[in-house]
């Protein structure tokens, strides 16, 4: 594949417009309180490459089975020996930090890992945690903590247990999401109360573990990438598309990386209220697939995930140094 000499960077993106443009709100302002949802919506988005396009079980078997059918490029996500890229593309001891931003204003950071193995109810599970939280200067106005820890099975085949602590200004809340394979069930409780079990198909995902899965996945122009994914409250089949191949620039280094567009048209919240929103990812096009770059737009303003630092076994930190981390 000839890789295009076409060449992005975040400063010259979208999002570099002036600081606080007509359409958008400082993150600290109270409008700005939305716009920090979304930079953190985006976080989740980056971990959810294939997001959630949201809509009931039932509907989303049909869509499925249509998707199926279609003559485009489908990578399967119950197909492992199709997907699988040479070699593993990480292991336990990744550690992948991102800077978030609004407009070109850092506004908080992010974190991707992978713990080591561990067991749930007698099944050798691999440890996938997110964390995200706000800059010290946004922590005045609107703080942020949340982590998220996936548990997948040991091939990344499925997901077995989920959990997200959130705490957003004056918002909690404590999420595990039980995945229930025998009944085919996603049992979702908050702080102990639970919701109506959503029925799931086999190979489902959480919105975590499914970038972990999209990692093993062959890329070429113009594939169409498909996976089952719920929250626990709804079950839908994520979407996305590869556009092309083109060199990245983000403060972690200069990279070749595919651009993946997410499927936005089965989405709600921020974006069916953005008539002209828009979603775009870039990975490395190597076998460890990385992502590098979330640049979106929506009503509120533009927001931005870049990387910062890439920490594997083996290899050292790769990156720029004097960027906090989601830890700090």
């Amino acid at each position: 594949m000839t890789e295009k000499s076409r060449s992005v960077s975040p400063a010259r993106g979208r999002c570099a417009r002036g600081r606080f443009g007509a359409a958008e709100a400082a993150p600290w302002s109270g409008r700005g309180r939305a716009s920090w949802r979304c930079v953190r919506t985006w976080a989740w988005a980056l971990a959810a490459l294939l997001l959630l396009a949201w809509g009931g079980a039932a509907r989303a078997q049909v869509v499925a089975q249509a998707a199926l059918a279609a003559p485009a490029p489908v990578q399967a996500p119950g197909d492992a020996a199709a997907q699988a890229a040479p070699g593993v593309p990480f292991g336990p001891g990744e550690k992948l930090h991102f800077v978030l931003k609004w407009a070109s204003i850092p506004a908080g950071y992010a974190r991707l890992e992978v713990g080591e193995p561990v067991e749930v109810r007698g099944e050798r599970a691999q440890h996938l945690v997110m964390t995200a939280r706000t800059n010290s200067f946004v922590d005045i106005f609107f703080k942020v903590r949340d982590r998220v820890d996936s548990f997948v099975d040991e091939a990344v085949g499925r997901s077995l247990l989920f959990k997200k602590r959130q705490r957003e200004g004056g918002y909690e809340r404590d999420i595990v999401v039980d995945f229930d394979w025998d009944a085919l069930k996603a049992r979702y409780t908050n702080r102990g109360e639970p919701k109506e079990p959503v029925t799931i198909l086999p190979g489902t995902f959480d919105v975590l573990s499914v970038f972990y899965r999209f990692r093993f996945m062959d890329l070429e122009e113009g594939a169409r990438l498909l996976a089952p994914v719920t929250d626990g409250r709804k079950f839908v089949l994520g979407e996305a598309y590869v556009v092309r191949r083109e060199r990245v620039r983000v403060p972690a280094g200069d990279f070749d990386a595919y651009l993946v567009r997410p499927d936005l048209k089965h989405l709600g919240g921020v974006f069916k209220k953005s008539k002209d929103a828009s979603l775009d990812v870039w990975v490395t096009a190597d076998a460890r697939r990385i992502p590098l770059l979330v640049r979106s737009k929506v009503a509120v303003g533009h927001f931005t995930v870049e990387l910062t630092g890439i920490e594997r076994p083996g290899e050292g930190f790769v990156g720029d140094p004097d960027y906090p981390t989601a830890a700090q």
